[in-house]
């Protein structure tokens, strides 16, 4: 079990995707993302194994959620800044993780 306050820890955020490549270069297929989350954040950078339900086209202006706090960690040429939120489906694919309804970018999720 953890605490209220170890969940306030981890900064999740809603953001939106602005431009999505495909990644060759990674082990599994993969997308670069560029997610801005406005404000102070601004925009960041991620890769994502979301090959299976999304194309780089369907992602443009998607708001997802992610974890903007991590430290950034290198995905093989990517540096990953931020780590965007999935659910497996249940073939185990990744779907993604967003709001019911759109609202303002760089929300904190409570």
């Amino acid at each position: 079990m953890i605490t209220y306050d170890d969940f306030e820890k981890v900064d999740i955020r809603v953001g939106r995707i602005t431009r999505a490549e495909p990644y060759p270069e990674a082990r599994k297929p993969a997308y670069k993302l560029w997610v801005d989350f406005g404000g102070d954040i601004g925009e960041k950078r991620s890769s994502a194994q979301i090959t299976k339900h999304y194309t780089p086209e369907g992602l443009i202006g998607r708001q997802v959620l992610a974890v903007v706090n991590f430290p950034p960690r290198q995905i093989g040429k990517v540096m990953s800044e931020v780590l965007v939120l999935g659910m497996p489906d249940a073939d185990g694919e990744v779907v993604l993780v967003g709001p019911g309804h759109d609202v303002p970018i760089g929300g904190k999720l409570f």
